[in-house]
């Protein structure tokens, strides 16, 4: 991969060159003080623009970086303001996302109270030809960074997770992987456990702690003991082994939500889950 000094000089002599290209900032964690970093780490450019139209009709701007292997494209519409998102992986392994903004977008940003969560994570302006950036407010760094649930937010999270896991008692007894797989994995584990997760993480840490997308920094977070535990959730397509992991992410996020209920001074409805649980014993001893 290519050195990233090499990275951002070759990104600012490109936005320099190019007329509609009005400012050049970069975001996210290459931007952000405290984000670890290592080779495969992302570069998110966000290019301020005079014409989107240019960057959305037109993708040959994007070999600025090199010859793109795979990418991703979105148009997008949002407070009233068009965009493009271009995520590019390079035939040398860099990734570049990059955002375009149309320079009134950039204008109004500006005027707001707090800066969006694209900057307040920290930004670094590596081209500003028309004094665009002047008026930004500095980062706060708190984008990103759950806040503690209201109590009916809390209990709506804990009832969805009872109810989904009854779908995965059901597609267990009949065999269906794939219906299975979805609840246990996507919706129980990526959604509704990583939530919870964040919650417990975040009472640890004085609502501090930024998680990261899907989770991806609570192992370093959370306490180890607890990791593996929530680690022992997952496993293959066997049947048998999917009931045991089933049974346990009960019980993880058992234990998460009536913690994170006591810190925050809200009751957990115990029945709750042991009625649940039951269900599932009586499924998954059901004749079909």
């Amino acid at each position: 991969m290519t050195e990233p000094d090499e990275i951002l000089a070759g990104a600012m002599r490109w936005a320099k060159d190019e007329a509609n290209v009005r400012a050049l900032i970069l975001e996210s964690s290459r931007a952000a003080p405290d984000a670890p970093l290592d080779a495969l780490s992302d570069y998110d450019l966000l290019l301020v623009v005079s014409d989107v139209g240019r960057f959305r009709d037109d993708d040959s701007w994007l070999r600025w970086c090199g010859v793109p292997l795979v990418r991703f494209s979105e148009e997008w519409a949002r407070e009233g303001f068009e965009g493009v998102t271009r995520l590019v992986l390079y035939e040398d392994g860099t990734k570049v996302d990059h955002q375009v903004w149309p320079v009134e977008m950039l204008r109004a940003a500006a005027q707001r109270p707090k800066l969006p969560d694209i900057l307040d994570v920290g930004f670094r302006v590596l081209v500003d030809k028309d004094g665009l950036t002047n008026d930004l407010k500095p980062p706060s760094y708190t984008a990103h960074i759950p806040a503690p649930p209201t109590e009916a937010e809390f209990l709506a999270l804990v009832e969805e997770f009872w109810w989904e896991t009854t779908y995965v008692a059901k597609n267990l007894r009949r065999g269906e992987l794939f219906p299975w797989k979805y609840s246990l994995e996507s919706v129980i584990k990526f959604d509704l456990l990583r939530r919870m997760l964040e919650w417990h993480m975040e009472i640890d840490h004085s609502w501090r702690a930024r998680p990261g997308a899907a989770g991806r920094h609570l192992k370093e977070l959370l306490q180890p003991n607890l990791w593996a535990e929530v680690e022992s959730t997952f496993t293959g397509s066997d049947i048998d082994e999917n009931w045991d992991a089933l049974f346990r992410t009960g019980t993880v996020f058992r234990k998460l939500a009536t913690e994170v209920a006591g810190s925050l001074g809200y009751s957990y409805p115990e029945d709750l889950g042991r009625g649940v649980v039951d269900y599932w014993h009586r499924v998954r001893a059901m004749e079909l």
